[in-house]
């Protein structure tokens, strides 16, 4: 004999908590979060409501098959990260590692130097703030959009990777590189 067992996603079921100084604004499937730091719009899903009562955000799903799950613990962590971004912010570091190698902003565009007979030259996006150390080395990449910051700082590795034998490259701070040994020699 079985059971038929309610399933929803654990994620989805935690309300979120909206802090003080927080605005949410639910027009139909548009929700949108101001804060002291600026404000962001999301469109949610069919299938996926979202309810305020009080100074909570309450997520559910119409259905309980697979999608709808996955979309209902989606939504409510879009939801947190929106929260959070408008009221403190995200952050990501990243660390320019080789000789000769610097990074500095020029207006709108952020120019790094990576060991290339030329620059390279990356536009810094809308809603995105970045700022580089004195020494030219560390790169501090902040905004309200978490999705963005992180796409952004992506972005910025790829141009020069860590290599696996001296560890040049661009990482994000903390970042463990394996090391390779080099050549054995005779």
């Amino acid at each position: 004999m079985s059971k038929a067992v309610e399933r929803s996603s654990r994620v989805g079921r935690a309300p979120v908590d909206i802090l003080d100084g927080v605005k949410v604004e639910i027009s139909g499937q548009v929700m949108k979060v101001t804060g002291p730091k600026g404000s962001l719009e999301m469109t949610v899903v069919d299938g996926i409501t979202v309810a305020q009562e009080g100074s909570q955000l309450l997520v559910s799903a119409s259905d309980s098959d697979r999608r709808s799950r996955g979309m209902h613990g989606m939504t409510r962590s879009l939801l947190q990260n929106m929260v959070n971004g408008v009221s403190k912010g995200f952050q990501k570091d990243l660390e320019v590692k080789g000789v000769g190698y610097r990074a500095q902003v020029k207006g709108k565009d952020l120019v790094l130097y990576l060991g290339r007979s030329h620059e390279d030259v990356f536009g810094i996006p809308d809603g995105i703030k970045i700022e580089v150390g004195k020494d030219q080395r560390n790169i501090s990449i902040s905004g309200i959009d978490r999705q963005l910051v992180g796409e952004t700082a992506a972005a910025i590795r790829a141009l020069r990777p860590p290599e696996p034998y001296k560890g040049k490259g661009v990482r994000y701070v903390g970042e463990y590189v394996r090391m390779k040994e080099g050549k054995a020699g005779k």
